[in-house]
């Protein structure tokens, strides 16, 4: 289930967002500050092509959805994703998986059955091969990946898209 993010929920989310597990598999690899927390809740919280969500797991919160880049008007809607569990609270009850199998399906759901996009669009590292093969369950095509630099490394970015005539149906 997803349910919008308040401003109750910023320092989890900052919290969840600095967990190494989350750092690793991200093009921002440094640890958020707060200032740079509040500065990007500022900006999205108001902005109507983003939406933050808060993720829940067995009733409790367990991660974030964000969708931006939306457009909704005109011939194609479309928007762009990204996700990050509270990894490390998950792990010691356990529920890693089933969150993630969640987090996805509720994310795809929204996506299409809400938000009632075209077709959904993200990123992923390139060396992150168990996200990818999560996405490929879910029927994500992988574009051609891309060389980028952030915070001193060198990363490949693997774009990745799923239209609602390829959205896998339960």
């Amino acid at each position: 289930m997803l349910r919008e993010a308040t401003t109750d929920d910023v320092n989890l989310m900052l919290s969840w967002r600095n967990q190494e597990t989350n750092r690793q598999v991200s093009k921002t690899s440094h640890e958020i500050t707060p200032a740079e927390h509040a500065a990007w809740w500022s900006r999205v919280r108001t902005d109507p092509t983003r939406q933050v969500l808060i993720y829940l797991h067995d009733d409790r919160p367990a991660g974030v959805v964000t969708f931006f880049d939306l457009r909704q008007d005109g011939p194609q809607r479309t928007a762009s994703w990204g996700f990050y569990l509270d990894a490390d609270g998950l792990a010691e009850r356990g529920a890693t998986l089933p969150a993630w199998l969640g987090v996805m399906r509720a994310a795809v759901d929204h996506a299409f059955d809400v938000l009632a996009l075209d077709r959904l669009d993200g990123e992923v590292l390139a060396d992150n091969t168990v996200v990818r093969q999560m996405n490929r369950r879910f029927r994500f095509v992988e574009g051609t990946g891309r060389r980028e630099t952030h915070d001193g490394r060198e990363i490949t970015v693997v774009p990745i898209s799923l239209s609602r005539e390829n959205r896998r149906r339960r």
